[in-house]
């Protein structure tokens, strides 16, 4: 196995500071942005595969600007908007983005509302929710996932603990094993009183999820003019209620791929097949 360890770097975007990992590589800048809640590292053996073909970053973009979910979240709006300037600064023109989950969506409104100049985009079950749900402005105890990232677990003992409780959640079921060494191991910190905590604290993932909400990203999709692959799994609890082939047929040049037994965390669950997925998408020689 490649043992390439990424460079963790910050970068000053005005008023906040963002950090991420850093693949050099001689190839085209290729950013990768996680999902709510999640961290840079679990892109990990995906950056560290494309890193051939790349110049790879993956910011974590949790706890850079202050936010509580009681009063609205952390507008995704706004991480779109510093994810645009976060790319400017370090590769000035064009570039590949990958997107999962919230990181798909950010990644839309960055190319459509802010120009972001992406070459090729894969959004990877990008959330967009039905349309009438962004007119009714949910309290953090209305929203459906808001509300229970607020009261996630937080504390375990040690590292054997932290993982027997992982496993015995669905949502953990299915990862690929060096996906949850990587979040055991770095989506994990040492808590003030000894033990564990989440890195990403539950209050920073509901005012994730609250912000969401402030903006309605259905009306930029035909504004998004680079090609984008939109990835959905085949096994996705989502498909329930977003509609991610419609969403492929809005975007003007984009494209539709289902994973099958795949949830919603396929990059988790598949990286192997992610990355395939993305080097035949992007064909880079």
């Amino acid at each position: 196995m490649n043992d390439l360890r990424p460079e963790i770097l910050t970068q000053q975007i005005g008023d906040a500071e963002v950090q991420y990992l850093r693949y050099p590589g001689d190839g085209p800048p290729l950013v990768l942005l996680h999902a709510t809640g999640f961290l840079p590292w679990l892109w990990h053996p995906i950056a560290r595969a494309l890193s051939s073909q790349f110049s790879v970053i993956a910011p974590y973009f949790c706890d850079h600007r202050p936010a509580e979910p009681e009063k609205g979240g952390l507008s995704w709006l706004v991480l779109a908007k510093d994810l645009s300037i976060l790319c400017d600064r370090l590769f000035p023109g064009s570039l590949y983005i990958v997107g999962h989950s919230m990181g798909a969506t950010v990644s839309a409104i960055a190319a459509a509302v802010h120009g972001l100049p992406a070459d090729r985009m894969a959004l990877i079950e990008p959330i967009f929710l039905p349309q009438p749900i962004y007119a009714n402005k949910l309290t953090l105890e209305q929203h459906p996932l808001a509300s229970k990232s607020v009261k996630r677990r937080n504390s375990w003992q040690n590292t054997s603990e932290a993982r027997e409780y992982l496993r015995s959640k669905q949502m953990f079921a299915k990862w690929d094993a060096e996906m949850l060494d990587l979040y055991l191991r770095y989506g994990m910190v040492t808590g003030d009183g000894g033990g564990l905590v989440l890195t990403c604290h539950p209050r920073r993932e509901a005012s994730l999820f609250m912000g969401g909400m402030e903006f309605d990203p259905w009306p930029i999709l035909s504004d998004i003019r680079c090609p984008a692959l939109v990835i959905e799994g085949g096994q996705s609890e989502n498909r329930m209620f977003i509609d991610l082939p419609k969403i492929a047929s809005i975007i003007p040049k984009g494209e539709y791929r289902l994973v099958e037994n795949a949830g919603h965390l396929i990059p988790q669950e598949q990286p192997r097949v992610i990355t395939k997925i993305l080097s035949d998408f992007f064909d880079i020689k």
